[in-house]
């Protein structure tokens, strides 16, 4: 049952940075305009894109799920002090706390690993 959960887990933790990514490469100008706006070079997009994609692509199939998820962890943390560290305003306290919520779960799945459903336990085999 808990090789289940931590696939289902792993899934949902995961779709938020997929659909994250493909929502970038759909407004890859705006995205890159905002980031310019919040004084982030907007170069480094392809490399968000490529990390919110690849990374969550890795989780969902268990495959080097430890270092994507720390990978995507830090990267969630950055992005909660660069764009949402306007605490005074709730909408960007909510959407800080949030971050900060999902690196805690990516944390926990870091250390916990990916459960039996995944390509790394396979590899272990």
């Amino acid at each position: 049952m808990n090789n289940i959960i931590l696939l289902i887990g792993r899934v949902l933790l995961a779709h938020i940075f997929l659909l994250a990514g493909i929502n970038k490469l759909n407004a890859y100008a705006g995205t890159q305009a905002y980031m310019e706006s919040m004084g982030v070079s907007g170069m480094l997009l392809p490399a968000v894109i490529a990390l919110e994609i690849g990374a969550a692509l890795l989780i969902i199939i268990g495959w080097q799920t430890r270092w994507s998820a720390y990978a995507l962890a830090v990267f969630t943390v950055i992005a909660a002090f660069l764009f949402h560290s306007n605490v005074a305003e709730q909408m960007q306290m909510i959407l800080f706390m949030k971050n900060i919520a999902i690196t805690g779960g990516l944390l926990l799945l870091s250390a916990s690993g990916p459960g039996q459903f995944s390509l790394d336990a396979k590899r272990r085999a």
